[in-house]
């Protein structure tokens, strides 16, 4: 269990480079895509996997064709990008239970690859979907919990009208295991916090149209999605899965701001209740939406 100065010190934004992971339901949205991206083109951020992340939308037939489609965007942006990482296929299905894993080459691959690191020197993962790949790691080796720092886009900010965002209501079983773990956890709230963080076609083509084949789909790939919905009429796109990305790029507090809570509890009825006895976990509570943009962008076209 972690002592209180080293939990508050693993809940600011890292100093120096490190290790990280990145889960991903990659093919669900247009957003994972440039955090994808973005991850892979910052000097700060040594990205070790990259692990497929289950969904079930309009996109997919089921968790397990959502998790493989999006295994195979993953591959089709590194392939972009010119890259190589460790890629790995994720959980089928959600978590039946709170005891349960799903066993998955992601989950398998986190629980052994997080005992490498240290209170001191932690693997941070970064997810940007449901969190059953996580879950299960930490079902499977409950000691990883002092060795990472969990960056989770996901459910709604404490004061929005209820919690049933995506990513937490796909499977509300893992949120409470991860929530409840004792590893260290940051929040970036959905409605209410990241919602601010959305872009137009204008800017998009103005930023990144020409610059590169990466450039070019992650442009045509947003506009052709809003066009589907709302083609002729004003439009602007939430990039959501960036911010994830982001807190570990936000030295001095320049692309955001946080404070310590205690970790709240989510719960089947998709809200979060309180106990203040709770370990604390950072909350991110606003993003400054030029900044962070303008250095996604500046990354992006630096090649």
């Amino acid at each position: 269990m972690l002592k209180a100065e080293q939990r508050m010190k693993l809940l600011r934004c890292p100093d120096g480079p490190v290790d990280m992971v990145l889960d991903t339901d990659a093919y669900n949205e247009i957003d994972d895509q440039f955090a994808i991206a973005y991850a892979l083109r910052a000097k700060k951020l040594t990205v070790r996997a990259l692990y497929a992340a289950p969904f079930w939308n309009s996109r997919s037939e089921g968790p397990a064709d959502g998790m493989q489609k999006s295994y195979d965007e993953i591959q089709k942006l590194l392939s972009l990008m010119g890259e190589k990482r460790s890629v790995r296929k994720g959980s089928e299905r959600y978590l039946c239970d709170e005891k349960t894993p799903v066993e998955s080459e992601a989950a398998a691959d986190l629980a052994e690859r997080a005992m490498q690191y240290s209170p001191e020197q932690p693997l941070y993962v970064v997810a940007i979907g449901a969190i059953t790949n996580i879950a299960s790691a930490l079902l499977m080796r409950p000691e990883i919990a002092d060795r990472i720092v969990i960056v989770w886009l996901s459910g709604h900010a404490l004061h929005f009208c209820d919690n049933q965002e995506f990513n937490i209501r796909q499977d509300v079983a893992a949120a409470r295991i991860v929530f409840g773990s004792g590893a260290p956890l940051v929040m970036l709230p959905c409605m209410g916090v990241v919602s601010s963080f959305a872009t137009t076609e204008y800017e998009l083509r103005t930023w990144l149209s020409g610059k590169s084949a990466l450039c070019d789909y992650l442009v045509e790939n947003t506009v052709n999605e809003a066009n589907g919905y709302a083609k002729g009429k004003v439009w602007s796109r939430v990039i959501w899965d960036v911010t994830a990305v982001g807190w570990l790029l936000n030295d001095g507090g320049k692309f955001m701001m946080d404070k310590l809570i205690p970790t709240p509890i989510p719960e089947y009825d998709h809200y979060y209740s309180q106990d203040p006895r709770r370990p604390l976990c950072c909350y991110v509570y606003h993003i400054w939406r030029d900044a962070l943009f303008g250095d996604l962008f500046a990354r992006l076209t630096d090649h």
